[in-house]
């Protein structure tokens, strides 16, 4: 059954906007359910039913070094503060997940970015980032990492430090900072990689 009667849109910014919804209760009362999305009023997800991706998470793996992970630690508007995460940014027009993952590594942190394409692709496929108050998709593209760091293509509304960790400092980074939950989620498959197979964590067993 359909829950809503209406999409009401309240604010036109280039970026993201906010929408009221005229929703009903599963009782059947109407009230008003409000989110933020991405996209223009007729492409919402609610009316299109997509799961197209606008943006990627990156997880790079030093492709020298097999046991090191490079991080991001951004400064937030939201909270004021730094924060820990992965490379992330969101996909241009004509783009594949795969071909932003290189753009946005390159401009974020200097690195050159190589996907890899094996395992199982359901690890990579569009994931909801907060369903609650957004329709925003995200997937995660797995690379390796090569070449020289450096600031020099961040944008300048970004304040990005570059971080290289191995298992013990990643340990005591999701132990004692602040960081975003897409990060703890591949922490922990960080901690449990094998160095010679950096993402059999990927493949799953038949």
């Amino acid at each position: 059954m359909k829950r809503y009667r209406k999409i009401n849109q309240l604010t036109w910014n280039s970026f993201l906007n906010l929408y009221e919804m005229e929703a009903f209760a599963t009782s059947g009362k109407e009230f008003r359910y409000y989110f933020v999305s991405r996209r223009k009023n007729e492409e919402l997800k609610v009316y299109t039913k997509s799961v197209e991706p606008e943006g990627v998470v990156i997880y790079p793996v030093l492709k020298d070094d097999p046991e090191k992970l490079v991080l991001i630690r951004q400064y937030r508007y939201p909270i004021d503060e730094y924060i820990y995460e992965l490379p992330a940014g969101m996909i241009e027009a004509g783009e594949t997940p795969a071909q932003a993952a290189v753009r946005e590594m390159k401009e974020e942190t200097g690195f050159d970015f190589e996907p890899y394409e094996g395992g199982e692709a359901a690890f990579r496929k569009p994931l909801f980032m907060g369903v609650g108050f957004t329709d925003e998709t995200s997937c995660t593209v797995f690379g390796y990492v090569t070449g020289t760091m450096t600031h020099l293509l961040q944008e300048d509304t970004e304040s990005i430090q570059v971080v290289i960790v191995d298992k013990k400092e990643a340990l005591r980074i999701l132990r004692e900072e602040r960081i975003s939950i897409r990060l703890a989620f591949q922490l922990q498959s960080f901690l449990q990689a094998n160095p010679e197979e950096p993402f059999q964590f990927l493949t799953i067993e038949k």
